[in-house]
């Protein structure tokens, strides 16, 4: 006789379903899967097509009421829209899971696959899943309305320069690109003396106030217009103006400080030249090397004009010039240029050269200057000066020449010139050839100056092949390694149209 070692092992019975006769594990409702289904359907309510409404220009999609949001396909932001436009329907069943199926992106068709769970006959819990199918619908938003309209603005911020040369304006360009303030504007349109940026609100233009005062030194200010008012809900409708006015100094520009705000710049020279206009304006004494930097404020406590336009320059040339070491510091003397080598010089016009004629300077651009050497600079000797500053000075302290910078075949540059900038797209009154030279005038300060290039996006103009940089004495340039790639999409990711995946 044997005897069992352990428990004897429970084994559950089968039932015959109900409807069918199937046999089936015991369940509350007595009945299969299959015949379940066909007896309960949980998805009912729930709507199975819907529609989504989609702005081509701006590709956002609407959120309702009026709100519209930037959604990439299958993301969880817009799989959040969908599944709102049932969560009404979806409050009697529970939600396991939801994701989209993939649908061709030009076919406007969005597919949702939902699985819902609902506790059906006699407490028994029943899953399923079912598609949900959106169609995508065109529909313009306000926004696009208002700038398809053109004509239609809240406020406009007028950026002036009472200047003849448009140096700060490339800059400021190329800030608004990098930081993309240009994205929200209506329109921008150009004008013989600065640009108009339209908004379709006021935020967006103070905003754009905000940076130009953060960036260039500038004052504003603003005023607004009544256009509609309604009595009944007292809402007013206002159009409002922001001017901005940025500093009317330019690089390279020659300047006279007043003798107040010489001195309390270190007792520097009142004659001085701008090295480089950023958010303050950078200036440096010719004869010392004393730099200052001035921001906008101060500038509009003590004012100062250009002496010169940049059409006035001429080109002289290096007859003889000598390093100077370093001079002793003045009496409350302020801080001195490390970029830059203070040399003597003797220069003579280039239109002058069958003269004897010859002009002794001292000049800041020791460093890169030889013998024999092209430099274009300013006349002070045989000029005019209309200015209440320099008129008032001793005229032994005004020097006879002032150079500015080192001269270089401009041709040769252009054609090595191996980078671009974008620019923005604006309602533009034409261009001319003095615009060309500024703009020309423009790239030059950017391969010359490094601190400027660092808040500028270059990008490398593929059309330009790469030279080998072996001329030592030849124009400044920008390395590669300071140039961005211009993102171009010309083919889609699998080598073309109609073309075949491509694989390795």
């Amino acid at each position: 006789m044997e005897y069992m070692t352990g428990p004897a092992a429970s084994t559950q019975g089968n039932i015959l379903c109900c409807q069918c006769g199937t046999p089936i594990p015991p369940n509350p409702a007595n009945m299969c899967v299959g015949c379940l289904r066909a007896q309960v359907d949980i998805t009912e309510g729930i709507p199975k097509q819907g529609t989504l409404h989609f702005c081509k220009q701006c590709e956002r999609y609407l959120q309702p009421p009026g709100t519209w949001i930037q959604c990439t396909l299958e993301s969880r932001e817009l799989l959040a829209l969908c599944l709102k436009k049932i969560k009404a329907s979806l409050s009697k069943v529970r939600l396991i899971d939801a994701g989209f199926i993939w649908t061709e992106p030009h076919s406007k068709r969005l597919k949702l696959k939902l699985t819902v769970q609902k506790e059906v006959i006699n407490g028994a819990v029943l899953q399923q899943v079912f598609v949900v199918e959106y169609i995508v619908q065109s529909q313009m938003c306000e926004d696009c309305h208002r700038i398809e309209a053109k004509d239609f603005w809240k406020a406009v911020v007028q950026v002036r320069q009472k200047t003849l040369h448009k140096k700060t304006f490339y800059y400021l360009e190329q800030l608004i690109l990098k930081h993309r303030l240009h994205q929200n504007t209506l329109r921008i349109k150009e004008i013989h003396d600065g640009l108009d940026f339209y908004y379709s609100s006021k935020q967006q233009a103070q905003k754009m106030v905000d940076f130009l005062q953060c960036t260039v030194p500038s004052r504003s200010k603003s005023s607004q217009r009544l256009i509609s008012h309604d009595i009944h809900s007292n809402v007013y409708n206002y159009k409002s103006t922001f001017s901005v006015e940025i500093v009317p100094i330019c690089k390279d520009s020659v300047v006279c400080l007043s003798p107040k705000l010489a001195q309390s710049l270190g007792n520097m020279s009142q004659i001085c030249v701008c090295i480089r206009v950023t958010s303050t304006i950078h200036l440096i004494d010719p004869s010392t090397l004393q730099i200052a930097e001035i921001d906008g404020s101060t500038y509009w406590r003590h004012p100062f004009n250009s002496l010169f336009q940049p059409k006035q320059l001429e080109e002289f040339i290096i007859m003889d010039i000598n390093r100077v070491q370093e001079k002793k510091k003045g009496a409350g003397a302020g801080a001195r240029s490390n970029k830059h080598t203070l040399a003597e010089a003797w220069v003579q016009k280039t239109s002058e050269l069958n003269t004897d004629h010859q002009y002794f300077c001292c000049t800041h651009l020791g460093h890169i200057l030889n013998p024999g050497d092209l430099v274009l600079g300013f006349d002070l000797a045989n000029c005019n000066l209309n200015d209440e500053f320099a008129n008032k000075m001793n005229p032994h302290n005004i020097p006879d020449v002032v150079l500015i910078k080192k001269s270089y075949d401009r041709t040769k540059r252009q054609r090595r010139r191996n980078w671009k900038l974008k620019e923005l797209e604006r309602d533009r009154e034409g261009m001319n050839t003095d615009d060309e030279r500024q703009y020309q005038d423009f790239l030059e300060d950017l391969e010359e100056d490094e601190a400027i290039r660092k808040n500028v996006n270059i990008y490398r103009n593929a059309d330009v092949p790469v030279e080998s940089d072996t001329d030592e004495d030849g124009p400044p340039r920008i390395s590669l390694a300071e140039m961005l790639e211009d993102l171009h999409i010309s083919e889609d990711a699998t080598g073309g149209e109609g073309a075949n995946m491509m694989t390795e």
